[in-house]
């Protein structure tokens, strides 16, 4: 009752679209995959466009894993509170491009590790700072080990509620892909989210994007379930402890895996757009760094599976510009599209 109407987007209506923009012949084959192509990426731009299409001022992407609660950790007890995640960033999109909140619970696919002689915190240490991006910090990711891999809710961000600005920093201005909101009313000022072929990193790399854009980041959380323990929150369950998420588990360690494959694949282009003059550089630094300890993640967790990362890392390496092109062709593919929507 809270909407005038309700308009469903999905595969068909979005391919339809598609479909009018290949019929044109003003786009290349090549084209319109870079900006359409499979992968997460491709899904989003359908949506995006098609929000476009239908002339709507905002567009807010939420993950179906998402809840809009928020947790805290009080005595070692969970405190929940909802959160008004439509309302608050309708209230400061208008004057920007991008709105951003903020996420809690199971957010990183990195457990709980129990080092030992055959893997120290300084391996590990050196293991995720090889292939996370630059946001991700050893400090962070250790606090977040000693959580038990949950991250609570800030109490500072609940009770202050003034959004802040976020700045250019080493290369982008960096977004999540859900709990985010972009501005519609100027089509001209989107932006189109790419991820290399089989790759994740879709909100990074539009992170890399947005020098010219302002990106507001808006005090409201959302409960990410990445592992679906809690699927009835909205129901009224809502736990007094949240379990943790360690090593021992064979689901944990592949999700592990599928993450550490994602990001070394995503990686090396991270590195060439940001990183172009010591892109050679820190690419054999990473390598380096993954000889040494892939065997080491391979014996902790017992997944042979462990040693293709630095297979991955390599075929990614040597196609970056390859991908490169790519990135640059969506980008002005895009801007194309959105020319001939005027």
């Amino acid at each position: 009752d809270a909407f005038e109407n309700i308009i469903f987007i999905g595969v068909k209506n979005a391919s339809r679209n598609i479909e009018n923009l290949k019929s044109k012949e003003a786009f290349t084959q090549a084209e319109l995959k870079s900006v359409f192509g499979p992968g997460y990426a491709g899904k989003r731009n359908a949506v995006l466009f098609s929000a476009i299409d239908y002339k709507m001022d905002y567009l807010l992407f939420l993950d179906d894993d998402e809840y809009p609660v928020a947790v805290t950790n009080n005595k070692n007890v969970c405190l929940w509170s909802g959160q008004q995640v439509f309302l608050t960033h309708l209230r400061e999109i208008e004057g920007v491009d991008y709105t951003n909140g903020y996420h809690c619970g199971y957010i990183s696919p990195i457990p709980y590790v129990t080092f030992d002689d055959a893997l120290c915190e300084k391996d590990f240490r050196t293991f995720i700072e090889a292939i996370s991006n630059d946001i991700i910090n050893w400090e962070s990711i250790k606090d977040l080990m000693e959580t038990g891999g949950v991250t609570y809710a800030s109490t500072e961000v609940l009770t202050r509620l003034t959004p802040r600005d976020v700045e250019w920093e080493n290369g982008c201005r960096f977004i999540s892909g859900a709990n985010l909101c972009i501005n519609l009313k100027k089509p001209e000022r989107s932006l189109p989210f790419f991820n290399p072929p089989g790759a994740r990193g879709e909100d990074t790399f539009l992170s890399t994007m947005l020098k010219e854009r302002t990106v507001r980041k808006v005090p409201c959380y959302a409960f990410h379930d990445g592992f679906s323990f809690y699927q009835h929150l909205l129901d009224g369950v809502l736990p007094i402890h949240l379990a943790p998420i360690t090593s021992d588990s064979a689901f944990v360690a592949t999700r592990f895996l599928n993450a550490c494959v994602g990001w070394v694949r995503y990686k090396p282009l991270l590195l060439y757009i940001t990183r172009p003059d010591e892109f050679e550089q820190r690419a054999r630094a990473i390598r380096e760094a993954l000889v040494r300890t892939l065997p080491l993640l391979r014996g902790h967790f017992h997944e042979e599976r462990f040693l293709s990362v630095l297979n991955e890392f390599e075929k990614y390496c040597r196609n970056v510009k390859k991908h490169y092109a790519q990135y640059i062709t969506a980008q002005k593919t895009w801007k194309k599209i959105i020319e001939g929507m005027e």
